[in-house]
């Protein structure tokens, strides 16, 4: 066999390579959407998954001729596979699969109807080639070759793969400087190292952080801390206290964003109870949540920790078992009698185990509640009947109590009884956005009914109520028909906007008042500590209360965008907070090592179980 005459010739390896190659960059282009400003950027997209194949594929010319076919299909429905489930992923969550996202399998069972909304006929097209090579392989046409493949052209593949990674790595770090150190940017990752790449490096990452607990020790927590108690604020001591004593009530807003608050569909209010609640309330106007991947459990996360997620996976799965001081201990050992409330499976998002760590007496989850067809709808239990049901739950638990409660119903993919729904869906070409409305105004009557109940039962005097959003309902993949809704273009700045979800903290009896200083859910455990009167800190928390004077105003999301007094960052890109406008970058620089830091350092905590030495620091001060 002469070397010269294998690779020009058509072969069942080059046609496997080539129709995956041009499906991810499709894929790219269609699926994940990513945007390019350069010609540059435009080359790396396009090349990025060809090392990949090459090296994964190439495998197969050191096979016989039968295995190398059965190896070339197999691996073509592998990554066919692996492409489709992060395209599945990105259309809900606007992001690409991690490794500790594949090992959250026991969730799968509930999600269902989700992930059937999420598929098209289209999607068709991603296993096409796969019907392509079937038939090549059993028509076996002449022109394909069926020659072996010298050593020479084995190396030569090898040698192209390994020449192609390094140039596509070298054009990445000329377009992205230090690349691979922002492993929160994961859009960022997947649009210059590649899908498959990524994976790769994720690997890599799963194996650097599992290492990371065992190698941990105490010097690193003192330095954190050093840190935190640097940028420590002075409280608000009108505001120490005011609740003391009191219950504290605090439930999470499944999926909804601050956008609705005050507006209207075809004329209907969305939130008529909220915009009235509010006006008796201290409501914070420019509060955003902070989730990673975790979504509600990343949510639950950060307002009982005040620390940030992580940027890959889900901290209730990854790191159930480390060591918190979290709001529930923290409350039970001042006399508090604790407990979340939640009728879904016990199980989902690993709540059982986590909550334990957290230090919840209690956990009424689904057996806990009397839950049918009649008043159930897509993930579970609808709120009205869970608020009405908890009522008696409430007034169960010993006085005082910390008690958290997590709503379902307005949940993609936001399915809605017809009697339940009270206003109409909006028209546009998302179906999820439409949906979201009733679900949204379902949502505000369930609260208005649960406010009234806590009233009757005689509960509402007693509490402290914080209602608070816990991640977006509407992802960016819909910024088309958001843009419609809106009246006006969805640019990198305004999607940020667009993560600002409702804060609302009522006291009965203290007037309230709208804040308009940036926030985020990290600062959520401060305040709810600064509220009932405990004095000073138990344990590290990146939070200050949002009462305390002289906050420094920046809140940091957990893909490293930020929010400042003056300036947005997000998608490497500096903006004047006032005009939604761009701004020379130098502008953001100061705060982007800072908001780096702090997720650095939040990372380093949950990833070196760190909180484990906090009580042999606190003996040696």
């Amino acid at each position: 066999m002469r070397r010269d005459a294998s690779f020009p010739r058509i072969t069942l390896f080059n046609i496997t390579a080539l129709m995956l190659w041009m499906k991810t960059y499709l894929a790219y282009k269609f699926s994940f959407d990513i945007r390019v400003d350069s010609w540059l950027q435009e080359l790396i997209l396009f090349i990025n998954p060809l090392s990949f194949l090459l090296l994964v594929l190439g495998v197969s010319l050191f096979l016989t001729e039968q295995k190398r076919k059965q190896y070339l299909f197999l691996s073509s429905f592998i990554i066919s596979f692996i492409l489709f489930a992060n395209i599945l992923f990105f259309r809900f969550f606007n992001d690409f699969l991690t490794i500790p996202v594949l090992f959250q399998t026991k969730n799968m069972s509930d999600l269902g109807g989700s992930v059937t909304e999420l598929i098209n006929t289209s999607d068709l097209f991603y296993f096409i080639d796969l019907l392509v090579l079937g038939i090549i392989m059993k028509i076996k046409p002449e022109k394909l070759r069926k020659s072996e493949y010298s050593n020479y052209e084995k190396k030569m593949l090898i040698t192209a793969s390994l020449a192609i990674a390094t140039f596509n790595l070298g054009l990445s770090e000329i377009v992205r400087p230090q690349l691979l150190t922002r492993t929160f940017d994961r859009k960022m990752l997947v649009k210059n190292i590649g899908a498959y790449n990524y994976h790769l490096y994720d690997i890599f990452l799963q194996s650097k952080t599992s290492a990371q607990r065992a190698f941990a020790d105490s010097s690193e927590l003192i330095e954190i801390q050093n840190y935190i108690r640097s940028k420590q604020p002075m409280p608000d001591e009108k505001m120490f206290g005011i609740a003391k004593g009191k219950n504290v009530i605090m439930v999470s807003m499944e999926s909804m964003q601050s956008f609705v608050i005050n507006r209207h569909v075809y004329g209907h209010e969305i939130t008529p109870f909220l915009n009235d609640f509010i006006q008796d309330s201290f409501y914070f106007t420019d509060f955003y949540h902070q989730t990673g991947q975790g979504k509600t459990s990343d949510s639950e996360f950060i307002v009982e920790n005040s620390l940030y997620p992580l940027g890959r996976g889900a901290v209730f799965f990854t790191h159930s078992q480390n060591e918190y001081h979290a709001t529930p201990e923290i409350m039970k050992s001042h006399g508090y009698y604790t407990a979340s409330l939640h009728a879904n499976n016990k199980s989902f998002w690993n709540r059982d185990i986590m909550y334990q760590s957290f230090g919840y007496e209690r956990f009424f989850n689904i057996n806990d509640y009397e839950v049918n067809p009649e008043n159930s709808v897509n993930w579970g239990l609808k709120d009205k009947p869970f608020f009405h049901q908890s009522i008696q739950h409430l007034l169960n638990m010993p006085q005082p109590f910390y008690a958290k409660l997590i709503t379902l119903t307005n949940h993609f993919p936001f399915t809605l009884s017809p009697e339940d729904q009270t206003i109409p869906a909006y028209h546009s070409s998302s179906d999820t956005l439409n949906k979201y409305f009733p679900t949204v105004r379902y949502l505000d009557q369930a609260l208005e009914q649960f406010i009234g109940e806590l009233k009757t039962s005689g509960l509402y005097e007693k509490s402290i109520i914080i209602l608070y959003g816990d991640h977006y309902g509407i992802s960016e993949n819909h910024n088309d028909a958001m843009s419609e809704y809106l009246g006006r273009p969805v640019t990198p700045f305004v999607s940020l906007q667009l993560q600002r979800v409702p804060l609302i903290i009522h006291i009965p009896g203290v007037k309230g008042r709208k804040i308009s200083n940036v926030s985020g859910q990290i600062q959520v455990r401060p305040t709810i500590m600064d509220l009932i009167g405990i004095r000073g800190k138990e344990t590290i928390e990146f939070g200050n209360s949002l009462f305390a004077e002289n906050n420094d105003g920046l809140t940091v999301l957990r893909d490293g965008s930020f929010i400042g007094k003056d300036y947005a960052y997000t998608r490497e890109s500096c903006y004047q907070r006032k005009s939604g406008e761009l701004t020379d970058r130098r502008n953001c620089e100061p705060f982007i090592e800072k908001a780096k830091q702090e997720l650095e350092y939040s990372d380093k905590i949950i990833y070196g179980d760190l909180l484990r030495f906090y009580k042999e620091i606190e003996n040696r001060r």
